[in-house]
């Protein structure tokens, strides 16, 4: 090549990766474009329909209460076991269901957008089966029935020590975090995870084995103002942190090095939004067991309706998942009578048959 090809060559790579880039950017820009609604009106909407839950949820059950007789417990007049049912046991559920609901999907809509993988939900890095193997340990030695916070710290604390592993092993294999190597680090402790419970259930009496099942099928049945306060103050938090990272993580969507010419740190970025959505998560199982579906496809019908910016994405998704758990437990509660149905067995009958016509819809990509 004669040496002013060279030398032209030369001048215009860096050139040429600047046009790239700014064609990445306005292509971002252009695959999110503004909604129909605004993002305010949306998600009054959203908070409406959420209040609405809430209240069908406080006055329906065994005992179905009226609109009179449930601002009365409210305030603490009348019947005292009606001012218990509604102050003590539906007015905590319904909150500690809209708060893991909103938790949920929240953190499915980060992993998505972190690990670039449509079918990436809250449980795909091994957390729920770090929390059901501190909940057995519990459950098969007796302390679950002994100490009445036993259980969801030590689910906790699983969840906690399970993201430590994955993260460890992700991190082991280079300086940097590759999200492919953190997803089979997740499968490869979710696998091993999931065998010690099993074995350990095998050697457990019939009442512990059915007890953890149940816990691992999801419930809100030992809600408590306890629970809904803590997962009030790590929901909070957490949606603050995950929104500042919500441009970061449409970037990374582009491609990590053109995420990182336009400025965004890739690898604080990729273990910020790790850390937050899977401790989100951790909180979220240790008191509810493992509910799926909410993180896998609450997120997929905000973009279907809405578009995938997640800086209006991250809020929309917190409040249908909110609204969608809500409505699924009240279902959980009042549909077999006294039987309390799984909560997850309700999410997936009833969540399905709605994104497949969501799926199905003219218009849908």
């Amino acid at each position: 090549m004669p040496p002013g090809e060279a030398e032209t060559g030369a001048v215009g790579a860096p050139a040429r990766a600047v046009a790239a880039a700014r064609v990445a950017r306005d292509a971002a820009a252009d695959a999110h474009p503004s909604p129909a609604w605004s993002l305010a009106l949306r998600l009054a909407i959203l908070a409406l329909l959420l209040a609405v839950a809430i209240v069908a949820a406080v006055r329906l059950g065994a005992v179905p209460l009226d609109t009179a007789t449930l601002l009365d417990a409210l305030a603490g007049r009348g019947d005292a076991t009606i001012v218990t049912i509604v102050r003590e046991l539906r007015l905590p559920r319904a909150l500690q269901a809209a708060l893991v609901g909103a938790a949920l999907a929240a953190s499915g809509a980060t992993f998505q957008a972190l690990l670039r993988n449509p079918l990436a939900e809250p449980y795909i890095l091994g957390v729920s089966s770090g929390a059901a193997a501190g909940a057995v340990a519990t459950v098969v030695t007796g302390w679950a029935a002994r100490v009445v916070w036993a259980l969801p710290v030590a689910a906790f604390a699983g969840a906690v020590l399970a993201m430590l592993l994955v993260l460890r092993i992700a991190l082991g294999v280079g300086r940097m975090l590759d999200t492919r190597v953190l997803l089979l680090a997740g499968v490869v402790v979710s696998s091993f995870l999931v065998a010690a419970i099993w074995l350990a259930l095998t050697f457990a009496d019939a009442e512990a084995t059915r007890s953890a099942i149940f816990w691992m099928m999801g419930s809100h049945a030992g809600a408590s103002w306890g629970s809904v306060a803590i997962l009030a103050a790590c929901l909070g938090p957490a949606l603050v942190v995950l929104l500042a990272l919500a441009r970061p993580l449409d970037l990374l969507a582009i491609g990590e090095p053109t995420a990182a010419y336009l400025g965004t740190s890739v690898e604080r970025t990729k273990l910020l939004a790790y850390a937050t959505a899977t401790l989100l998560t951790a909180a979220s199982v240790s008191v509810s067991g493992t509910i799926g579906f909410v993180g896998l496809v609450v997120p997929h019908v905000v973009r279907l309706l809405w578009g995938s910016d997640t800086r209006a994405l991250l809020p929309s998704a917190a409040l249908l998942g909110a609204v969608f758990l809500v409505g699924a437990d009240t279902l959980a509660r009042t549909l077999a009578g006294a039987t309390e149905l799984p909560i997850g067995v309700v999410t997936a009958f009833v969540g399905v048959p709605i994104f497949v016509w969501l799926l199905r819809r003219p218009g849908t990509a």
